[in-house]
């Protein structure tokens, strides 16, 4: 079974966040989520991405960070949207990691100074009609790394939700969610055949 760090998005460690790692942990795996926002929940996108720019975007990363650093190398990073760059960042740059799972963002693998590896397996989620995955630059960013990757997806799914599969949220979509959360597990079964 996998051992999987989850960096949570803007709004902070909401229920549905903890959900998706309990489906996971009812699968056999082991979830780590830590907080990045010191106990702070959000009602919207801006209001969490302000406090992320009252403390410093590096800072957030930075937490996500000491957070990987008390785990074993070997494990699998995944981040949903603000948690994907500390995710990424990671998963390119800690020796050991066993896969990635990036849900509603994508960075260019430039940022952290290297090309994806070309053997970690890696998932991307995001919505077809997303304003910030798609508007934002983000699915390019996806098809960079799946073009330059051997074991890597991106999955696109119908609808224009940014955090689909946090079922605490009115912008949850039950379909796209249970397929998401479906390939999520057999990425995870696969990284131990």
């Amino acid at each position: 079974m996998a051992e999987v760090l989850m960096l949570h998005h803007a709004l902070g460690p909401t229920k549905g966040i903890h959900a998706f790692a309990d489906e996971l942990r009812r699968a056999g795996h082991t979830v780590h989520i830590p907080d990045l926002f010191d106990g702070r929940l959000f009602n919207t996108i801006e209001d969490g991405m302000a406090y992320v720019g009252a403390i410093g975007f590096e800072a957030i990363v930075e937490r996500g960070t000491r957070a990987a650093s008390e785990l074993p190398r070997e494990i699998v990073y995944a981040g949903f949207s603000l948690g994907v760059v500390a995710a990424q960042k990671l998963a390119q740059t800690r020796e050991g990691a066993r896969g990635a799972l990036l849900f509603y963002a994508c960075v260019p693998t430039r940022m952290f100074g290297s090309h994806w590896p070309a053997d970690l397996p890696v998932q991307i989620h995001g919505m077809d009609a997303d304003p910030f995955f798609v508007g934002e630059g983000d699915i390019e960013a996806a098809r960079e790394l799946v073009a330059s990757a051997n074991h890597a997806d991106l999955f696109l799914y119908p609808g224009d939700q940014h955090y689909f599969a946090d079922s605490s949220l009115p912008s949850y979509d039950a379909d796209a969610a249970a397929l998401l959360l479906q390939r999520v597990r057999g990425f995870l079964r696969q990284l131990d055949e």
